[in-house]
């Protein structure tokens, strides 16, 4: 087997350019009562496609504006039906019974309208995989209060993943549940333990006593109690914020270790938990200071930091293997069109 070929995935835009895209993007979804949005969403998701290199190639996003807002008309058409008194309950039964294949549909127009080095992306799932994975298993998971739900995650991540391909090789995806406990484990052990220490710091149970008196009795309570009373908000925010980014952190490097494309290529993520913490939680502040203007600061700021912390190995060169893939889909002949799916903003 030859030696691995390492790629690092690249993110050239910039918070400049990004940021006229992005206002122009609010303000045509105003004057228009949110009808260009479709549009907006599309042209963020071609900016940030384009902009991200892997070995001097880019991707690059295909939907069109109306794609996007057919699909979200009939969403709403759904929502509609599912407030109408008499017919609400079948509503609900139908879309459950729709639901897997509506989710494949929109997994495989995303697959189908993304594209690298002009080579598609697709799609191939089953309706029999979707509704186990993203129906039953989840419920089995509530009833056993969530402990499984670790399996459920690496389910939905194995049919996702293996029923990509580009062009016609195949994504594979296979891996020990460990990781997955890992991810949750770590997350909840810096949320709750957080949770108890700050909670004992501040005296929660005192504070709740006296809030409680002070209610029963009608008298004020005291402006020092009102702040520990708030403080407590705020270490519910630290607490629970970083989890989720610890999380997704040991959750995304145990994934792309363990995804495999056909023809022996392979994938690293290198994200730090700290690192993924301090930029998201930064980019939250500045955001909120900024009363919005820095978020393309802050969304170009992400996707770079991931682009960094992500590689392609490839077992040979990439023009050789997109040029393979290229001469079998014009071999086998492109069965698919541009309107083929459902977009319900579903990201996996």
């Amino acid at each position: 087997m030859s030696q691995l070929q390492n790629h690092q995935v690249r993110f050239t835009g910039d918070a400049k350019t990004y940021f006229g895209i992005w206002i122009v993007n609010i303000l045509l979804s105003i004057v228009t009562l949110g009808i260009y949005s479709a549009w907006a969403k599309v042209r963020t998701k071609r900016y940030f496609s384009q902009n991200t290199v892997i070995d001097g190639r880019h991707f690059d996003y295909h939907a069109t504006g109306m794609q996007i807002l057919i699909g979200r008309i009939l969403v709403i058409l759904g929502l509609i039906v599912l407030y109408i008194p008499i017919l609400n309950l079948l509503a609900i039964l139908a879309l459950l019974i729709a639901l897997p294949w509506l989710l494949n549909r929109s997994i495989a127009f995303n697959a189908r309208m993304t594209s690298f080095s002009g080579l598609r992306f697709g799609f191939d799932g089953s309706y029999g995989r979707s509704f186990l994975v993203f129906l039953l298993y989840p419920i089995l998971s509530m009833l056993t209060l969530f402990t499984t739900y670790p399996f459920v995650v690496r389910a939905v991540h194995r049919y996702t993943i293996s029923g990509h391909r580009f062009g016609t090789a195949r994504f594979g995806f296979d891996s020990p549940i460990w990781p997955f406990y890992r991810a949750m484990l770590i997350s909840m052990v810096w949320a709750v333990g957080l949770l108890v220490v700050g909670f004992f710091l501040i005296g929660g149970v005192g504070v709740f006593q006296e809030l409680a008196m002070a209610s029963q009795y009608g008298v004020e309570p005291d402006p020092a109690l009102i702040v520990r009373f708030m403080m407590m908000y705020v270490l519910f925010f630290v607490a629970i914020l970083p989890a989720a980014f610890i999380y997704q952190a040991y959750l995304r490097n145990s994934v792309y270790e363990n995804i495999t494309l056909e023809g022996g290529h392979r994938f690293r993520s290198t994200v730090v938990p700290a690192q993924l913490v301090w930029v998201a939680l930064s980019n939250a502040l500045v955001t909120v200071v900024t009363l919005g203007l820095m978020y393309p600061w802050a969304k170009v700021r992400m996707a770079r930091y991931l682009a960094e912390s992500t590689e392609v190995r490839a077992a040979g060169p990439i023009d050789a293997f997109v040029g393979q893939e290229e001469g079998k889909v014009t071999a086998l002949g492109d069965a698919y069109t541009d309107i083929e799916g459902i977009d319900l903003g579903v990201a996996i």
